[in-house]
């Protein structure tokens, strides 16, 4: 069994893959969770420099079964995880009203229900050990009426780690958000590379420092 290391769920090529990177540099495997193969594999082509595990595993964040057998597909393979990243989401732009009903429930169902289920799964188990972190990509610092289903998702994300926290904190998890406030883009004020670095301070941060939430906010 190697080192516990992160767990990472939605490795798109923005943000998800620059914590890989990040986690890997510091020598820590990595397990990659997403609902394409496409965006798996480069992530895994992305970490082939480090040397370090990799563990992989296909879900879609709001498939329950399928998301709690991937997190499991990794913790075999890896070891339980010290963190577990959250960076699934639906981004979109919708006025109110533009939107059916059932297209908001299912952005709010990548946006807060999956990352409920991943904390459900994982937590217990790091409240047990007496250490671990989950972190939840957040977003939308202020509501805009322009972004309704995203502002909604954003707004539940901080409840729930205000939840998640008074659940477990005590025992050891940290729990916290990252916002960021802008589109994620390489050479710009929200490079994901730059982002990433929120996510291993958070992780790394003693517990009487803890914080829970940090803020890119591009300036």
């Amino acid at each position: 069994m190697t080192v516990s290391g992160v767990v990472i769920i939605g490795v798109g090529p923005g943000i998800g893959q620059a914590v890989a990177r990040r986690f890997a540099a510091e020598g820590l495997p990595v397990g990659l969770i997403a609902r394409s193969t496409t965006s798996v594999d480069a992530a895994v082509t992305a970490l082939s420099t480090y040397g370090v595990p990799v563990a992989t595993a296909l879900a879609d964040s709001t498939d329950e079964d399928a998301l709690r057998a991937a997190l499991d597909k990794t913790a075999a393979e890896l070891g339980p995880p010290d963190a577990v990243v959250y960076n699934a989401a639906i981004i979109q732009a919708d006025r109110p009203g533009e939107l059916p009903a059932r297209a908001q429930l299912d952005a709010y169902a990548v946006n807060v229900v999956g990352a409920l289920t991943a904390a459900a799964h994982v937590a217990p188990g790091m409240a047990r050990r007496g250490r671990g972190t989950f972190i939840v990509t957040g977003g939308m610092p202020h509501p805009k009426p322009s972004y309704v289903s995203l502002s909604l998702g954003k707004a539940g994300v901080r409840t729930l780690v205000t939840l998640l926290d008074q659940e477990y904190g005590a025992d050891g998890v940290h729990v916290a958000s990252v916002t960021v406030a802008g589109a994620v883009a390489p050479g710009t004020a929200f490079d994901p590379d730059d982002i990433a670095e929120h996510y291993w301070r958070l992780h790394t941060q003693p517990r009487d420092r803890w914080e829970h939430e940090a803020r890119h906010l591009g300036t």
